[in-house]
């Protein structure tokens, strides 16, 4: 029997559910712990014996997954209106966002999987340039289903939202001819940025779309671009239940908190090089960042400071080996705290 990725398991009785997202850098790569083959995070029911929703999530992952929990913080509240218990009640589950150095015991591999997070969502990662599926795939039909309103006031609101999740001009949007892509590709972000934060945005918009299959109108029937026969792969890896966006949220929180919190202490070996630094928050955001910026940034930050050693690197200099400040790690713990700016 095929399972719905709306519909994966039998009902039960109770109607809170607690899920985490867990993310770890490892080789430089951000990723998701996951159960069922991927097609889940760790979750379980809210049960009376938790004193906290908090108490609940540590239960579950660490009967799911034995990974060991660091920071921990309530992400989103969802309302799974396609899922129902046993006494018809629709379903709510309370999201958690966790920050874990990755364990690999043989207990936690036979158990759950740590999957790269752009497996899930590869319009996200612009590590090496702008995906082609966005400009060959997505943004074309995109615009198709945009012009697939009625009202003419709709249309237009989808277009401008289209721009404003895709990073394309006004001037693209206008045209929206795609019979060079390399051109289009090179005009349609004269005067947008990507914001790297947008991922809930942009997955919603797919999801509205109907053009991944957990949403119930995929695939779409508006199609004059013809999709891959492999789409289901290149639109990245589907999940039961909300779980795929619940991912999302997670990705746009930690892109926009990485800005201004020093978020990043939950996720580095105890020592780094500016290198792996950097590497690893290019990891979270998708986007190459410029080195003599980054290392400007942190400079201005006061966030780490020289250990006195450094890296034995098999070719080249040596680099310098930093940790980050005790003091500003202990402010990160503050759930509402900032990055201190040096006097």
């Amino acid at each position: 029997m095929t399972l719905s990725y709306s519909h994966a398991h039998q009902q039960g009785s109770g109607t809170t559910e607690v899920v985490a997202v867990l993310v770890a850098i490892t080789d430089h790569i951000a990723r998701v712990l996951t159960v069922d083959q991927g097609k889940l995070l760790p979750n379980g029911p809210l049960m009376p014996l938790h004193r906290s929703l908090q108490a609940g999530v540590r239960q579950w992952v660490e009967e799911q997954t034995q990974q060991p929990l660091g920071y921990l913080e309530q992400l989103y509240t969802f309302v799974d209106t396609n899922r129902r218990n046993i006494d018809g009640h629709a379903l709510v589950y309370v999201s958690y966002l966790g920050l874990v150095q990755e364990t690999q015991t043989q207990e936690l591999q036979s158990k759950a999987l740590w999957r790269d997070w752009y497996d899930y969502f590869p319009w996200e990662n612009h590590l090496d340039g702008m995906p082609s599926i966005i400009m060959d795939f997505i943004v074309p039909v995109l615009l198709e289903w945009a012009d697939t309103a009625k009202d003419s006031i709709i249309r237009q609101r989808r277009r401008q939202r289209i721009g404003l999740c895709w990073g394309l001009s006004e001037s693209f949007l206008a045209g929206g001819e795609f019979t060079d892509t390399e051109s289009a590709s090179d005009n349609a972000h004269d005067s947008r940025e990507w914001i790297a934060e947008h991922v809930l945005l942009r997955y919603e918009m797919l999801y509205e779309a109907g053009l991944i299959p957990e949403a119930p109108n995929y695939p779409p029937n508006y199609q004059a671009v013809v999709l891959p026969d492999d789409w289901s792969q290149r639109i990245g890896i589907p999940m039961y239940y909300d779980h795929r966006r619940v991912i999302a949220t997670a990705i746009s929180r930690l892109r926009a908190k990485i800005e201004y919190r020093p978020l990043i202490f939950g996720l580095m070996p105890d020592v780094f090089t500016l290198s792996q630094l950097q590497q690893s928050v290019e990891a979270l955001s998708g986007i190459r960042l410029h080195k003599q910026n980054f290392r400007r940034l942190l400079d201005s930050q006061n966030l780490v400071m020289e250990t006195g050693e450094s890296s034995n690197a098999q070719r080249g200099r040596p680099a310098k080996l930093y940790c980050f400040r005790h003091d500003i790690e202990l402010q990160s713990l503050l759930m509402d705290s900032k990055l201190p700016k040096r006097k």
